[in-house]
This record gives C-alpha cells, sequence and structure tokens, in this order.
C-alpha cells in the first residue's frame, strides 16, 4: 500500500468537509434555512440519475455524478457567487481558479489532474457531460425557489431578463425541461415574486 497516496486522499476527504459550511442563496424546499453547498450538490447528482431520460444529448452518468458532486468544491475558498451578482461574478473565475490549484492539489497527482479536468469541462459548458451538468445546477435552485414560494427571488429582486438569460441554452439541451423550468418562472412572475422587466 502507497502510505503517502493515501493520505493524500484522505486529508483532501477531510479538507472537503468544508463544503458543508458553504451556504447558498436558495432556501430549502420548507423555506427554514438556506441551503449549503454540500446538500446542494448531493441533491443535483441524485437530479441527475432521475432526469437522464430528458436529456437530449447522449451524455455519460459516470462522468456527470462526479462532475456534479465536485463543481463548488472551489468555493471552500472562493465563496459562493450568487447567479445574479454582477460583482461577484467579475471576479469569480479568477477567485475560483486559484481554489481549484489548491484544492485539487492535495490529492496525488492523477486524481488531481482528474478532477481537475472534470471541473474545467464543467465550466467551459460545451460538452454533452457538462451542459446536462450545467442544466441541473440551474434547475435545482429554480425548483427549491419554486417550492419555497419565490423566497430568494423575492430577497433579491431576481428580474424575469436574468432569469431568462442565465438558462438561454437550456432548451437545447433539454426541451421538455425548459418547457417546465419556463412554466413555474412564469407562475412566479404573475405572484409577483420575479419582477417582469419584460414587459411589451
Amino acid at each position: 500500500m502507497d502510505i503517502e497516496r493515501m493520505k493524500k486522499q484522505l486529508d483532501f476527504i477531510v479538507e472537503v468537509d468544508k463544503v458543508k459550511q458553504i451556504f447558498r442563496q436558495t432556501y430549502l424546499s420548507d423555506g427554514t434555512r438556506k441551503e449549503n453547498d454540500a446538500e446542494h450538490s448531493w441533491h443535483l447528482a441524485l437530479s441527475a440519475i432521475l432526469l437522464q431520460e430528458y436529456a437530449e444529448e447522449g451524455m455519460d452518468l459516470s462522468r456527470v455524478i462526479p462532475m456534479v458532486l465536485i463543481h463548488d468544491l472551489v468555493e471552500i475558498d472562493a465563496g459562493d457567487t450568487y447567479a445574479y451578482d454582477a460583482a461577484g461574478l467579475s471576479t469569480q473565475a479568477e477567485r475560483e481558479r486559484k481554489a481549484a490549484d489548491r484544492i485539487f492539489g492535495i490529492l496525488p497527482e492523477d486524481q488531481g489532474a482528474q478532477f481537475r479536468a472534470l471541473w474545467e469541462e464543467f465550466e467551459e459548458y460545451r460538452s454533452p457531460d457538462a451542459r446536462y451538468a450545467h442544466l441541473l445546477d440551474n434547475f435545482q435552485p429554480l425548483l427549491l425557489n419554486d417550492a419555497s414560494d419565490g423566497k430568494s427571488w423575492t430577497e433579491h429582486q431576481v428580474k424575469k431578463s436574468q432569469i431568462y438569460r442565465r438558462n438561454r441554452y437550456i432548451p437545447e439541451i433539454s426541451g421538455e425541461i425548459w418547457k417546465e423550468m419556463s412554466s413555474r418562472i412564469e407562475k412566479h412572475v404573475e405572484l409577483g415574486h420575479i419582477v417582469d422587466d419584460l414587459k411589451e
């Protein structure tokens, strides 16, 4: 047994426990508190299995599941960047790259390179696996916002145009999921939880 290799793996496992302390802006479905990154990532992994039949592009679940499980580990150092925070988004890429260097660098070289490559693929949003993972990453908070009566949308005064811009690629990844997403968005526009800045 390679003792040094196992030490690096175990150090990584302990280090990424910190992801449980990174709280997002999305509330749990009952609205009682905000979810953390670990809960979010678990929810995406489960969703990836359940919703795979709606993906219109061929994708590989054996790659998507680890991709969604590791995609937010960089937030241990970089912090959570809210989807509609323009200032935070302007520095997000640099903060997250530095975090990826450190966090994936804890692992043995081969595993660190594998995780880093998956994380970069997710960030590039080009492969069918990454596009499906992004679809889930956008759909899950929308579902929780819907279940919690638009609590996060209302708090942040989120605009309809922001949501549509963020989700502009979803229709080509899954028309059926986009139909469900847009229906829920429109419901919350009507309820006043989302600012309708696209009125004609």
